[in-house]
């Protein structure tokens, strides 16, 4: 039995716990997520220099889920276009059940190897596939990781669960590249992984995506530099970070933002140089994309 399936002898009592009581025990179960997550930081950042290097290679991430873990990494991979200006395909995700199961459960979905291989068609050699299950366990994620092991691609496995590599399928050794274990403990509902566990699982996401993208530079002093902006907020904070950067005033940074064709990055590098649009592009791309390098 896994970690997450037993029972908490914290909650045995719950139900009949005052409201209060029952949100003080929940909050303190989260903040052994937290300390679980500050354990497991040696390895995420692994996680992250590998993934940089994938991606300056022209590799692809793709995160792979059933059920609350699928719906985690399908709420990180939505969130990276906008924010950071990547294109839509460099973050994916594969749920097990398909884009039905984001909204409701399919039952037997995660249980179903052969589709978990089948789900795998897209996933190249030059790419890395993140397996995301709090049991470490479930079939349908770890045939996935399977094939794409087979095709050449780079394996790692998320999980809350005491787990070792080889993790054996049907008999079958599957040897990962890498292995982030975050150990909660029992949830306070045996079972309910959308708890600490999946608390968890969003926290490593939000890391890992975040950091690689940081190395990458898509943060400047903080700031998204390269976030998409399509939409008033978004044109707002856009011309902000122009603002802030250039020390600009709002109308300079409307126009180069304009100028950029809505590109931040080029819109800051066109101000503080005084170059065009087309001499920002090239100064950008023989720095590696380098504010820093540039300003």
């Amino acid at each position: 039995m896994s970690n997450t399936e037993r029972r908490n002898p914290k909650s045995e009592d719950i139900d009949t716990q005052s409201t209060h009581e029952i949100l003080s025990l929940m909050n303190e179960e989260d903040a052994i997520a937290i300390d679980a997550v500050r354990k497991a930081i040696p390895d995420i950042a692994r996680l992250v220099n590998e993934t940089v290097k994938i991606i300056k290679n022209g590799g692809r991430v793709f995160y792979i889920g059933a059920g609350t873990s699928g719906r985690l990494g399908i709420l990180d991979a939505s969130e990276m276009p906008p924010t950071f200006g990547v294109p839509p395909d460099l973050f994916q995700t594969i749920i097990a059940g398909g884009d039905i199961a984001i909204k409701r459960c399919i039952e037997g979905a995660e249980d179903d190897v052969v589709a978990g291989r089948n789900a795998a068609i897209e996933i190249a050699d030059k790419d890395i596939a993140i397996g995301i299950t709090a049991s470490g366990k479930t079939p349908f994620v770890l045939s996935c990781l399977e094939e794409a092991k087979r095709k050449g691609a780079r394996c790692w496995l998320i999980t809350c669960n005491e787990i070792e590599t080889p993790i054996i399928l049907n008999t079958i050794p599957i040897t990962l590249d890498g292995l982030i274990k975050i150990i909660t403990g029992p949830e306070i509902i045996a079972g309910s992984t959308r708890l600490k566990a999946g608390t968890t699982t969003k926290l490593v996401l939000n890391m890992f995506s975040t950091a690689t993208m940081i190395k990458l530079g898509k943060v400047y002093k903080g700031l998204m530099v390269d976030v998409t902006p399509s939409n008033k907020k978004l044109i707002g904070r856009a011309e902000r970070i122009i603002m802030e950067i250039t020390g600009c005033s709002r109308e300079d940074a409307s126009r180069y933002l304009e100028l950029s064709d809505n590109r931040p990055r080029v819109a800051v590098v066109m101000k503080a140089k005084g170059v065009s649009k087309e001499e920002a592009e090239r100064m950008l791309k023989n720095s590696g994309d380098s504010l820093r390098e540039i300003i």
